[in-house]
């Protein structure tokens, strides 16, 4: 099978949130699944709110709902949306 690609597009619950922390705990969850964390990006939104753009590298063997499952359940996390979804050959 080949290797699937996702751009999420994470946002923290508030300014407060550390992102730095937060990149820890999703690189942890990816691990989890069996994904991996390629890249790492902030984006700011307005008035201070940053959202975290993460790059997940999967097997197409492994169901993606599961990497959406898992970083919805970090702490810090308001919500979440997967912003590009791409195949890779290897």
């Amino acid at each position: 099978m080949g290797i699937a690609l996702f751009k999420i597009k994470l946002m923290p619950e508030s300014t407060s949130v550390d992102l730095i922390k937060l990149q820890d705990f999703v690189k942890e969850a990816i691990d989890r699944v069996g994904g991996k964390a390629t890249d790492f990006e902030e984006q700011d939104i307005a008035f201070g709110l940053k959202a975290l753009i993460v790059g997940v590298r999967i097997s197409e063997d492994i169901d993606g709902n599961k990497i959406e499952e898992v970083l919805a359940k970090i702490e810090g996390v308001s919500s979440l949306d997967i912003i590009d979804y791409r195949r890779a050959i290897n």
